[in-house]
């Protein structure tokens, strides 16, 4: 999984049927102190989350098994909205 924050939107006109009508969205990974580090991924929103928003991000065949996406060409799904990160140092 990666802890990801949500930066922005992709808009697509034309794609696979199967995502048609799929939520779209740019990830940018975080520690777990919620700083960045390198890399986006888009990926599939399956839960209704926002920009600005702290979420998990699945990948590769996870993320065909999230809510919704059986047998669609995804490689990174949103299956999780954080709340809260607690360490232990």
């Amino acid at each position: 999984m990666i802890l990801g924050r949500v930066v922005g939107t992709v808009v697509s006109t034309r794609k696979d049927e199967k995502l048609s009508g799929a939520k779209l969205l740019v990830v940018r990974a975080t520690d777990p102190r919620g700083k960045d580090e390198a890399g986006y991924v888009i990926a599939v929103d399956t839960v209704h989350a926002g920009v600005g928003d702290r979420v998990l991000v699945v990948s590769g065949s996870s993320a065909r098994m999230a809510s919704g996406l059986k047998d669609t060409p995804v490689d990174a799904a949103i299956c999780g909205v954080v709340d809260a990160v607690d360490l232990v140092d």
